[in-house]
């Protein structure tokens, strides 16, 4: 019985988790919406996408839909690809902060979208998390 007790006490516990409460910001800040984009260089026919190529496609697709600023990191990843083989690949990180309305997750959609026809890509991971900001 104890031990009936003690595992139906587990389970209570579990399912009574609390919701973590709504996020608010400071004064002075603003709600916002980061998206973080990861671009991996690697040709799934071999090669990589290369620099000039790069920046061309920032200079072309990323920063008209998002003049405002964004950042981008070089990087190097890892991730299963479809047929199952781990792909490790140099990669570009683009975080951009933005109001998180239709048009402009509409934006993050077509970048990704022409990353993916341009290069062939299998993948752009996105990553979107509510934040606030400060300029």
């Amino acid at each position: 019985m104890a031990l009936l007790l003690l595992g139906m006490t587990g389970c209570a516990s579990f399912s009574l988790t609390p919701h973590p409460r709504r996020w608010t910001c400071e004064a002075g800040d603003q709600s916002m919406v980061r998206d973080t984009l990861y671009f991996g260089r690697n040709r799934p026919k071999g090669g990589a996408v290369r620099e000039a190529e790069w920046q061309r496609f920032l200079n072309e697709i990323i920063t008209p839909r998002f003049p405002d600023g964004l950042t981008v990191v070089k990087a190097t990843g890892q991730w299963r690809n479809a047929s199952g083989h781990i792909e490790r690949e140099g990669s570009e990180v683009v975080t951009v902060l933005h109001s998180g309305d239709p048009t402009a997750r509409g934006k993050i959609s077509e970048i990704i979208a022409a990353y993916r026809q341009r290069f062939d890509q299998e993948a752009v991971l996105r990553e979107r998390a509510a934040t606030c900001a400060r300029f």
